[in-house]
């Protein structure tokens, strides 16, 4: 029987030849066709794919939109605004570019916001507004990537079409055109390697969980999580393919990983002709090895990866990946020898495409810079906004780049982020002379929260001068709820100047909350790498959220607010947990035991309400991400696997020696409903009540195995609500009185 991969290559193939697919823009060659080239009998693309993305994103309106095709002209991408009322005329040089200029005018004109989550297009008016006048907005950079490696993991690797189909269109409506695209690797890696020796069974036991998967593709780890079923794989496969299927669609490119010499265990017992060299150890796992790009087999197996991924999921112009991610070993092969390789093997198969790397750490290193034609490098800097003094063009040789930002690490719920020094350092690097800025690469690890900052920093591609930080914010308090209010400005401008305002130098992300971390009376984050303390004026939160209560009533029922205020108040409420735990630390060492029991049941109705808080919103609860990954099983053995491997990417990550000497446990940290109940205040009450034992007993608390009981939790099968509960503003109203008033100076 034919595999469905099969059926897969043959249907899209098929669909190839009955439908017109909008080239993307190639990496790093001039911006195809000039507006004055283009035939005025024909248009430059079908804006078909552009106009059922705003019936999705706008089914009550989108007959009132005119969306035109443009050529793009030597200068780059641009679309224009004009229109009577009733008739909003849109022009664009792609249909992801057509969508950006509908984003531009639902901002600008219609006052509205289609944010990442959350939107405010319940009060759009039933005809829409006028523009005033024509306006055109031009691209500052040709690249606006999206995506980082880890997001398949953090944000939901068990989601279905529609999940990815939503994401594709708010990717586009804000201006992205590169997306980095790693759904269905694994069926590349798994359709190679038995062409290399490997049975079917041992690749699937090699390959991780569809959750853990990312970073088996940058290298670092292999199997946990797994075995992944060939069900799995083939469902992996057609879903990635319909998910670059669509990128393409929309003018878009689908950024593909690339083969850089990652093999399963065994590989010269099998290939005498492929001698790898050992990876090591990555934070407590075994990393898998790798060929050595200089021999005579690397060529061979690079030839099949790109020749099957072809036949899944068609052809790029940029392919994603990392020599020696974090601390990977080249062992007696010099890094240019491989770089060239490597660069040759991609070339070969798909001649002028670009490999992209992402700036992290020491990563890419000169010498790989240098030993390749730098016009086909493109580097998305995931460090851009965190450290200050930084020199890119100096640093990487004069490689091109984009301005990044990783503006949460593991999906965390904190918001935040370094947004002044987005606005004042991308346009400085931009426009210094001699840039080799050539994009904007929004790279969170986790996506689907914090839709300020996302809208922000996506909005710094189609500005020509600098973005006024203050005016943004304004405007943005205004579009959110879809209206004008005073307390909304306030509110907006409090969020602004505190967690919004956090500056480089250390972090590009805001501190987790202690409510989340593995319990101790001097635990100062929840994940191993997340700031220790407060990285702004925590008082602008719990003020912005009495503000947000005082929004007038008819903005209150939009999306985008109910979001919003279960989102300050879970801030709010988690910032309370650095003043509280020094409290608590302080009655415990004084051996106050009525004082230690009070403020232990302060945080143990904290706990309780914070999880009846996230219980209001779906983006704030764990069943429908556990349901997703249930979806992907059809036995109870691999419904349990599946739904082992997503709890554990957000507790222990992985086994016990990566999870606790390699200090991954609690990576991922969510304040979500139900984790919140029967994960993080379980575990803290178990840890309470052991040094409430110990005051009164005077003996030191029991030990306790974290791990044993985290991985416990792991292994359970409890299903969890999918569905809504109470009242948002209520419950933020509850918060907001809970908090003492003023703070006491974070610890």
């Amino acid at each position: 029987m034919r595999s469905l991969r099969s059926w897969i290559v043959v249907c899209s193939s098929a669909l190839a030849v009955l439908v017109t697919v909008p080239s993307p823009v190639t990496a790093m060659s001039p911006p195809a066709g000039d507006a004055a080239a283009v035939s005025r009998d024909r248009p430059a693309f079908d804006s078909g794919p552009a106009e059922a993305a705003l019936r999705r994103l706008l089914p009550h309106h989108a007959g009132q939109f005119d969306l035109v095709p443009a050529g793009r002209p030597a200068s780059g991408d641009y679309f224009t605004v004009s229109g009577t009322t009733g008739r909003v005329r849109i022009r664009g040089t792609s249909p992801a570019v057509l969508l950006s200029g509908v984003d531009h005018y639902l901002k600008y004109t219609a006052r509205v916001d289609i944010g990442w989550p959350g939107d405010s297009t319940s009060k759009l008016p039933k005809k829409l507004p006028a523009p005033l006048g024509t306006e055109r907005r031009d691209a500052s950079v040709p690249h606006r990537f999206a995506l980082n490696d880890t997001d398949d993991g953090y944000s939901g690797a068990y989601r279905d079409w529609a999940s990815y189909e939503k994401q594709i269109d708010v990717l586009a409506l804000h201006g992205v055109n590169e997306v980095f695209v790693q759904m269905g690797a694994d069926a590349v890696y798994y359709d190679t390697f038995q062409e290399f020796g490997y049975t079917k069974r041992e690749l699937t036991s090699w390959i991780p969980g569809p959750a853990h998967q990312p970073w088996w593709l940058m290298q670092n780890m292999s199997g946990f999580g797994g075995p992944v079923s060939e069900k799995t794989l083939d469902r992996r496969a057609a879903l990635g393919r319909k998910i670059a299927d669509r990128l393409r669609r929309l003018g878009m490119t689908p950024v593909l990983p690339g083969y850089y010499g990652t093999v399963p265990p065994g590989f010269t017992d099998r290939n005498p002709a492929g001698p790898v060299v050992p990876q090591g150890d990555w934070v407590g796992f075994e990393r898998p090895d790798w060929l050595d790009p200089r021999s005579e087999l690397f060529p061979k197996v690079a030839e099949v990866f790109y020749r099957r991924q072809h036949e899944l999921f068609g052809d790029s112009a940029m392919y994603k990946m990392d020599l020696l991610h974090e601390g990977g070993t080249p062992g007696n092969v010099p890094v240019e020898d491989a770089a060239k390789a490597v660069m040759d093997a991609l070339q070969r198969a798909h001649p002028g495409s670009t490999w992209v790397l992402l700036g992290w750490q020491s990563n890419p290193s000169t010498q790989l810079i240098d030993a390749v034609d730098k016009s086909r490098l493109f580097i998305v800097d995931g460090l851009a906004d965190r450290y200050t003094g930084l020199d890119r063009e100096a640093a990487w040789h004069g490689a091109p780049y984009a301005f990044g930002t990783i503006p949460n690490f593991g999906g965390h719920t904190t918001i935040g982020a370094n947004t002044a020094v987005w606005t004042a350092r991308f346009d400085e690097w931009r426009t210094k002379p001699d840039s080799a800025l050539r994009g904007i690469a929004y790279l969170p690890e986790g996506t689907g929260g914090n839709p300020a900052a996302y809208e922000l920093f996506t909005e710094l591609a189609w500005h020509t001068e600098r973005l006024d930080h203050s005016a943004w914010f304004a405007a943005y308090a205004e579009r959110r709820y879809g209206g004008a209010d005073p307390h909304a400005a306030r509110a907006w401008e409090l969020l602004r100047t505190g967690p919004y305002s956090t500056s480089s130098g250390t972090w590009s992300e805001s501190q987790d909350s202690l409510f989340t971390a593995r319990p101790g009376l001097t635990v100062d984050t929840s994940a191993s790498w997340s700031p220790p303390a407060m990285r702004y004026d925590a008082s602008t939160v719990r003020k912005a959220l009495a503000e947000l209560l005082q929004v007038a009533p008819a903005l209150r029922t939009s999306d985008a607010y109910r979001f919003d205020v279960v989102d300050v108040a879970r801030q709010a409420l988690a910032n309370r947990s650095r003043t509280l735990l020094p409290q608590i630390r302080a009655a415990y060492e004084g051996k106050a035991l009525a004082l230690f029991r009070q403020r232990a049941a302060e945080w143990k109705r904290d706990l309780a309400l914070l999880d009846r808080l996230l219980a209001t919103d779906r983006r704030f609860m764990l069943g429908p991400w556990l349901k997703d990954s249930r979806s992907w099983g059809s036995t109870d053995a691999e419904r349990s696997a599946a739904e082992f491997d997503a709890r554990s990417i957000l507790t222990t990550w992985g086994h016990r020696s990566g999870s606790e000497s390699g200090g991954l446990r609690d990576y991922a940290n969510r304040e979500w409903s139900g984790l919140i109940r029967d994960f993080y205040a379980d575990r803290w009450t178990l840890y309470l009540d052991s040094l409430d034992t110990a005051l009164v007993t005077g003996q030191p608390p029991a030990a306790i195995d974290w791990f044993e009981r985290d991985n416990a939790w792991n292994l359970e099968r409890k299903s969890y609500p999918v569905e809504p509960t109470g009242d948002p503003v209520a419950l933020a109203e509850t918060v907001r009185a809970s908090l003492p008033v003023p703070e006491a100076r974070p610890a």
